[in-house]
Order: C-alpha cells, then sequence, then structure tokens
C-alpha cells in the first residue's frame, strides 16, 4: 500500500505527466472539483478543474521531448500539503488535501520556465 507521501507525490505527476501525454483521466484524478490554477503576474486570472480536463483532452499540453518533473513535498500537515514541481516549462507550487477520494489538487500558482 502506498505511503500519504508516495500518493501525494501520485497526485503531483498525474497532474504534469497527464498534461504532457494529454491523458485527461489522469488530469480529473489528481484534480479538486473546486481547483483554483493561477498564473502569476498583473492579472493571475482563474483556471478551473474544468479547462484543465478539457484542455489535456484536446492535448494542448502534449509534448514529447524534456519531461523531466521534480516533485519536491515541502510540508505535510494533517490533511493538507504544500509541493513544488519543477520542470521544463513549468515552475509551479501546489497545495493539495486529502479527502475521501485521495489527495487532491485544491490551489496552483504557476510561472513558465
Amino acid at each position: 500500500m502506498a505511503t500519504g507521501l508516495e500518493l501525494i507525490r501520485r497526485a503531483a505527476l498525474d497532474y504534469f505527466e497527464g498534461w504532457f501525454d494529454g491523458d485527461a483521466a489522469r488530469m480529473d484524478r489528481a484534480l479538486h472539483p473546486e481547483l483554483v490554477k493561477r498564473r502569476a503576474g498583473d492579472e493571475l486570472g482563474v483556471i478551473t478543474k474544468e479547462q484543465m480536463v478539457g484542455w489535456t483532452s484536446e492535448g494542448l499540453g502534449k509534448r514529447d521531448e524534456n519531461r523531466d518533473v521534480e516533485v519536491e513535498i515541502s510540508e505535510v500537515y494533517g490533511d493538507i500539503a504544500t509541493v513544488i514541481v519543477r520542470s521544463s516549462p513549468f515552475r509551479e507550487y501546489l497545495h493539495l488535501a486529502r479527502t475521501d477520494d485521495g489527495w487532491k489538487i485544491v490551489n496552483t500558482l504557476y510561472v513558465r520556465t
């Protein structure tokens, strides 16, 4: 059985690798229904789970080159976690919550690298 840290890491990888593979099922599994994703800058905007799953299924993030993803679990406290993900196209800070359905990404803040 996977440990809590492995499950958190798996959620982050489902999110990133799902995006890179165009795998909407992995993206859907990783995200909380009330996800709020923002891009750093003057106009933060809001991206929802529905948008991310839709764009993933359209293959907008698919890539074959440089798919290296580094997942750093910064802190876990009870049912919440903070994760930093470093990849070629993005630096992203994730907040996750443990739900009845497992660890889900509820907030992200990202920049392009």
